[in-house]
């Protein structure tokens, strides 16, 4: 049985965590394909852009990673967000992708009454 991620991650008892992410059926994640003669090395740059990229809107250090071919090891420290407005949770998350409808309407209002700049920069 699966467990909701609060109850796995207690970031009072460390913020520190080790993922690994595995691909299946003997696909290549990087390197080359000796099997069907391929190469998806380029996919490497790809994967450490994309994770300094939601590493950002996470609020997420990352300590240390490998790709390697077939799987990736990330070491992360979750930093502390108590201290962000609904609207600052809105804006990183509306940066990775679109935001519902009733939530960019939250945002439009709430921006006017702010101004053009959010308040934590």
């Amino acid at each position: 049985m699966t467990l909701a991620r609060k109850q796995l991650i207690s970031i009072e008892d460390t913020p520190y965590y080790h993922i690994i992410s595995r691909c299946v059926r003997r696909a290549f994640l990087c390197g080359h394909d000796t099997l069907a003669d391929r190469s998806y090395e380029h996919r490497r740059q790809w994967i450490v852009d994309r994770l300094e990229y939601l590493a950002d809107i996470f609020s997420i250090d990352v300590c240390a990673y490998a790709v390697m071919n077939n799987h990736y090891h990330l070491v992360l420290k979750v930093r502390c967000t108590k201290e962000w407005s609904d609207i600052r949770v809105l804006e990183e998350w509306g940066s990775l992708c679109s935001l519902p409808a009733n939530c960019q309407c939250y945002l439009r209002i709430n921006r006017e009454s702010i101004g053009d700049r959010p308040e934590w920069y």
